[in-house]
């Protein structure tokens, strides 16, 4: 996906291209989900132990400082790789929120346990009501004495089944759709009155729902200053908003593959399909729509670095609708190019296109990205 790739760069496409081939097979990953969900996830592990946890950390925290350009490389092999985990949830959320709002308390007790692998988060924002919009919050948290008691339930949380602590959104003050007035609390996992309801997604990932019932929790919890969340947590779904974009690319760019590939070896009347000029037209259409998402992609990853929180979210949320529609239309035509194959259980192609599927919605689909460029596009400066 990088033009221009540092050596730094160079050896970590080649160690995460080796994982791929090696440690993470298709045959393999199926072997790993039914793991998946449990502390001991084998995946989880590789990944801290190959120090892809701590890439883009900091390096005062444990990380190794660094950039969106090697989050993108990241995320494009474990496109590549379809690789089912928390990392997403974990660290470029996680990571983001703290990093950017988290007191010197909670970045020193929780970015460590991250990089090392022995810590996940996962970010509880949506709300049934709220679509997709992370300003819509009716979950409350009020203050009683020393502490906050926070009521409500969240949707959708991805992987807050294994998170050991959640990053909780809740109202303050104010009207359910007012973006002042939000805050954002850590809140350990086992905390009474948090109740969670677990269940696998299309992809093979997990997600759950959260139920706050007088959730108690100290003061401390508190990330950020209360009332100003959802600044810090735009910039999150960002981030989160483009690195799945690369994922994307690197799923697409192995259906581009394996579709090509497919083309070459089977045959009908003959000959093989490769060999039809209407299918070879299709195959440089996906080539094409696979060119212009990584494209795309990587604008949204270099605004990441901006300080103009409307040039950031412009550039991402331009890159989401686009990768999204492509991602249907490359995942589409990859199957109908392969037949009933791509759809059965055993082959790669089916699964490829289930989790791009998921990348579509998850973040935001195209039509809530399209107004949130249009409204941003139309908003002063």
């Amino acid at each position: 996906m990088i033009a221009n790739l540092t050596e730094e760069q160079r050896l970590l496409q080649e160690s995460l291209e080796r994982f791929r081939q090696l440690d993470y097979t298709f045959e393999k990953r199926r072997a790993h989900l039914a793991k998946l969900g449990a502390q001991d996830d084998p995946a989880w592990a590789m990944l801290a132990e190959m120090g892809w946890l701590a890439a883009t950390l900091p390096e005062e925290h444990g990380g190794l400082g660094g950039s969106n350009a090697d989050l993108a490389l990241l995320m494009e092999q474990f496109g590549r790789a379809l690789l089912v985990s928390a990392f997403v949830p974990s660290v470029v959320l996680g990571g983001t929120i703290l990093r950017r709002a988290g007191t010197a308390a909670q970045r020193a007790a929780h970015l460590p346990a991250i990089a090392e692998g022995r810590e996940k988060l996962a970010l509880a924002y949506l709300e049934s009501t709220g679509q997709h919009a992370p300003g819509v919050v009716t979950t409350r948290a009020a203050r009683d004495g020393g502490d906050f008691v926070i009521d409500g339930a969240k949707t959708a949380v991805l992987y807050g089944n294994c998170a050991d602590h959640l990053l909780i959104t809740a109202r303050t003050s104010g009207g359910d759709a007012d973006a002042a007035g939000i805050s954002l609390f850590l809140v350990p996992a086992g905390t009474p009155g948090l109740s969670a309801d677990t269940y696998r997604t299309h992809d093979d990932g997990w997600a759950a729902n959260l139920a706050l019932t007088s959730v108690r929790v100290p003061a401390s919890a508190l990330v950020g200053a209360e009332g100003s969340a959802l600044p810090t947590i735009e910039v999150a779904l960002d981030a989160g908003a483009a690195a799945l974009c690369a994922e994307a690319v690197g799923a697409m760019w192995t259906l581009h593959d394996l579709t090509l590939d497919y083309l070459k070896v089977r045959k009908q009347f003959g000959a093989t399909l490769g060999s039809f000029q209407a299918l070879q037209h299709r195959m440089v259409d996906i080539y094409m729509r696979c060119q212009l998402a990584q494209s795309a992609t990587m604008a949204a990853v270099a605004a990441l670095d901006s300080s103009d929180a409307r040039m950031r979210g412009r550039a991402v949320s331009a890159a989401k609708a686009l990768v999204g529609r492509t991602a249907r239309q490359v995942g589409e035509d990859a199957v109908q190019l392969h037949g009933g194959i791509a759809m059965t259980d055993e082959y790669a192609a089916g699964h490829y296109f289930k989790r791009l599927a998921m990348i579509r919605l998850t973040f935001g689909d195209e039509e809530f990205h399209l107004d949130r460029y249009r409204s941003l596009e139309e908003s002063p400066r």
